[in-house]
């Protein structure tokens, strides 16, 4: 019975993301996109909206960790999670289309609106977020079937982002053509996509049935221990800033995409080809993460995850414009980000047990809320980059792409590869010198949590019901 909803579990929790991130990346990825390409924004509203977005994701990313706490502190019929998983779907979906609204605004006032849109959808996307993700660790306490369920959750949301990574310019210009407008051609791709994200994660909320009384019933989470929480788990901590350092980096390439496509190499239209390739290539290492879990400790897979990376990074840097060089680098950087994100995603998950081993207390969403707060902070930095660097090098006032100078062509290749390329590093580094839970010490953790009472010796039949 158990190992059905096992299999039950892991299908309907995995697909729920494919929209979750197609939403996800349709702003994270392209918000700046459309207020450059589409909206066409003069140098002195770019520098603004730069501004703006830096602060909006800092300020939201420092609210998270009391959305986790709101999550932890639910008590309801349907559970702690599924709730912020429906609520930040809706109204996360809402605000993200209106962001790609055309309402004949320009300067102030469209920075102004932009910013309440945004504001809003950063928040309910962080509860959701936050909710989604901090599910999966109360899913199971089994390394093993962490890794199974969390490795398909991570191929399925790969799915999402490169269906959006790989559709957003034949289908918006399709679109486009076919209204009549590139602005209202946007608009509708984003309706779809927020259309696909509460599809996709109703099969998460009616399919995924939580196990009922494996953990230690616990008291509601105060300020204080939200606190405690966050800062006296050292193991988190250091986590944290591995991930953080990892996602600047991959951040800021990714958010350069199109730019490099139109502007560097001169062919836009290669951009989705060039992303088809790289979307095969991250899907294809995390089918076979499992069969290498097997066979390699989780530090010597970082070690060679990060190895690729590393001589991708540097392969793009010094390719010619040769889509045989620059396909060969995009496959080792993703084939290594893949491997990493998803041994990321572990080390937070096992961070919880260690939390509430060293401290008492569980607090999933808490100790998740770490994972949004990262990638926001990453988003941040990276759209700063972009912005930035946009201005720097003179691509945002380029009449046509002939009319941006090798010098900003140069200054772009470096603003995209080689600042990344230290962040990466630089986390790679931490996570070797801080990290200590491996395999064993988890299984100790594991042992002393069971022999307190905390967990329970063996998962019981009773599951939750459903909303």
């Amino acid at each position: 019975m158990q190992k059905n909803y096992d299999h039950r579990n892991k299908y309907c929790f995995g697909l729920g993301t494919i929209g979750r991130d197609m939403f996800y990346t349709m702003v994270s990825m392209y918000v700046m996109v459309y207020i450059t390409e589409v909206l066409n924004v003069p140098n002195a509203t770019l520098a603004v909206m730069t501004a703006l977005l830096l602060v909006l994701r800092v300020f939201d990313a420092i609210n998270d960790p009391f959305m986790g706490l709101v999550v932890d502190n639910t008590r309801s019929r349907f559970g702690k999670f599924k709730p912020w998983i429906l609520i930040g779907a809706i109204v996360g979906g809402v605000s993200m289309v209106m962001m790609f609204l055309d309402l004949g605004l320009t300067g102030a006032a469209y920075a102004a609106a932009f910013a309440a849109f945004y504001l809003v959808w950063d928040v309910f996307y962080g509860l959701n977020d936050i909710a989604y993700w901090s599910m999966m660790p109360s899913l199971s306490t089994d390394q093993r079937q962490r890794e199974r369920i969390g490795s398909f959750a991570r191929i399925c949301a790969n799915i999402g982002m490169f269906t959006v990574v790989v559709g957003i310019i034949p289908v918006t210009n399709a679109l486009s053509a076919a209204v009549g407008s590139a602005k209202q051609g946007w608009f509708l791709f984003a309706v779809i996509v927020a259309l696909l994200m509460l599809g996709f994660q109703m099969i998460t909320l009616f399919g995924v049935k939580e196990q009922k009384g494996y953990f230690k019933q616990e008291e509601k989470t105060t300020l204080r221990q939200m606190f405690r929480v966050l800062f006296q788990n050292d193991q988190l901590m250091w986590v944290a800033v591995a991930m953080s350092l990892f996602m600047i980096g991959y951040t800021t390439t990714a958010s350069f995409g199109v730019y490099f496509f139109k502007y560097a190499y001169r062919d836009e239209n290669m951009y989705s080809i060039f992303a088809l390739v790289l979307g095969v290539s991250q899907l294809s290492a995390l089918s076979v993460f499992t069969f290498f879990r097997k066979r390699f400790t989780r530090r010597k897979l970082y070690s060679g995850a990060t190895g690729l990376v590393v001589a991708g990074y540097l392969l793009f840097f010094f390719s010619p414009m040769n889509m045989a060089y620059i396909g060969v680098a995009g496959v080792l950087i993703f084939v290594g980000q893949a491997f990493i994100q998803m041994l990321m995603l572990m080390f937070l998950a096992d961070s919880i047990e260690y939390g509430q081993w060293k401290l008492g207390k569980r607090n999933e969403s808490i100790t998740f809320s770490v994972q949004p707060f990262i990638n926001k902070i990453g988003g941040a930095i990276a759209n700063g980059v972009l912005g930035v660097t946009l201005l720097i090098s003179g691509i945002n006032a380029a009449p046509t792409p002939a009319d941006v100078t090798v010098g900003g062509i140069s200054t772009m290749k470096v603003s995209m590869l080689l600042l990344p390329l230290i962040t990466i590093v630089a986390g790679y580094i931490v996570y070797m010198k801080k990290f200590k839970i491996d395999e064993k010490r988890y299984a100790e953790i594991l042992s002393d949590l069971k022999a307190r009472g905390d967990i329970q010796e063996s998962a019981p039949a009773g599951i939750a019901d459903n909303p």
